[in-house]
């Protein structure tokens, strides 16, 4: 090898062409190395190159030699596989708290763990229904910060907007700046939300970080979380909407054991009542999107206390017999019991005593 100022860089610019260019089906030849180092200056035997593959492996480079007529070197194991990295690509474009911007530039990178060859297998275009990008670039930068302040117990101001028929924000509280100890960060229903102690309302609020803006890490100690754990916040909020927290017992039909499993784990008590059913008593909050959960399992559910969860769930499903004209009397009326029934088990009377919506 001769010697040139360019000498030591020999080492890592084989690394890059075998990381960038080379996978099993595409091989680096002898003539490419030595035509790549060459542009560089460098000149290399067909012995120095045995050698510098071996000290490639010793550094820690999975080199494969491949035999035969178009034979030659290339990485076998990465640190990422491909079909890992397809589903990091998948993830990253499907993910709806990511602008399309910033999708793209990660993507990018994602490609950058392969070579070329497998790179144009990243490029792919995943449909996710109803997926709705978001418009707030700043929350890839915002999330880093919360987990800072988080990990530190440091409360957080900001400010708070939601966007108009113009797609203009228009801010909360007229600007007004929140001031929260932040608990933890949930991904639910293909959004992050940042859940803590609201220091001014003295209550556990949660907030989509895609609509904080102007976050500010203060120096002040914030409010100790005790026993609080994101997984059991998230567990009782259906989509994350605020509302009445309660303990809701519930009749379910046996089949439904897998649905109740599936929405609050093993841990939750399934207690048998009769041959046909069991009760569960859950802890939960009082929200539309609970109601909604419950009307999609139709007659194989039934709220039996407390009684004002009773009364208003009845209500909601009064307001909706009302939308499509059901009455009081007939086939289609709700006292009739038959099939035509709406589910639940609830009965008369009461008002809306529970929760507003999501903040």
């Amino acid at each position: 090898m001769s010697k040139t100022p360019n000498c030591k860089r020999k080492l890592p610019i084989l690394a890059k062409l075998l990381l960038e260019r080379s996978d099993e089906d595409h091989p680096i030849t002898r003539q490419d190395m030595q035509d790549e180092l060459a542009r560089w200056g460098l000149s290399a035997e067909r012995k120095s190159l045995y050698d510098d593959m071996e000290q490639l492996r010793e550094l820690g480079l999975d080199v494969q030699a491949k035999r035969g007529r178009n034979g030659g070197w290339y990485i076998g194991q990465r640190d990422f596989e491909l079909a890992e990295l397809k589903l990091l690509v998948d993830a990253v474009q499907s993910s709806r708290f990511l602008t399309k911007r910033k999708s793209d530039v990660l993507i990018r990178k994602l490609e950058g763990l392969a070579c070329v060859h497998q790179a144009r297998q990243l490029q792919r275009q995943v449909y996710v229904d109803r997926r709705v990008k978001t418009m707030n670039e700043s929350i890839f930068y915002n999330v880093d910060r919360l987990h800072g302040a988080i990990a530190a117990n440091r409360m957080i101001t900001f400010r708070y907007f939601e966007y108009n028929v113009n797609r203009e924000r228009v801010f909360r509280r007229e600007g007004t700046r929140y001031r929260l100890t932040p608990f933890g960060l949930i991904w639910d229903s293909e959004n992050y939300y940042l859940a803590g102690w609201d220091e001014l309302r003295k209550e556990l609020r949660h907030y989509r970080v895609d609509k904080m803006a102007d976050i500010a890490v203060t120096g002040m100690a914030g409010t100790p979380r005790g026993e609080w754990t994101a997984e059991g916040y998230a567990r009782r909020h259906f989509g994350m909407y605020a509302g009445e927290p309660c303990q809701l017992r519930l009749r379910f039909k046996n089949n439904l054991a897998g649905v109740v499993i599936d929405r609050f784990g093993l841990d939750v008590p399934l207690v048998p009542d009769g041959e046909e059913h069991f009760t569960a008593a859950l802890e939960v909050v009082v929200s539309p999107p609970l109601w909604g959960w419950l009307f999609g399992l139709g007659g194989g559910v039934e709220v039996l206390a407390p009684d004002w969860a009773v009364k208003d769930f009845q209500t909601r499903l009064r307001e909706v017999a009302a939308v499509y004209n059901l009455g009081c009397d007939g086939e289609n009326s709700l006292e009739t019991g038959g099939d035509d029934a709406l589910p639940g088990g609830v009965q008369d009377g009461g008002t809306d005593t529970a929760g507003t919506g999501p903040v």
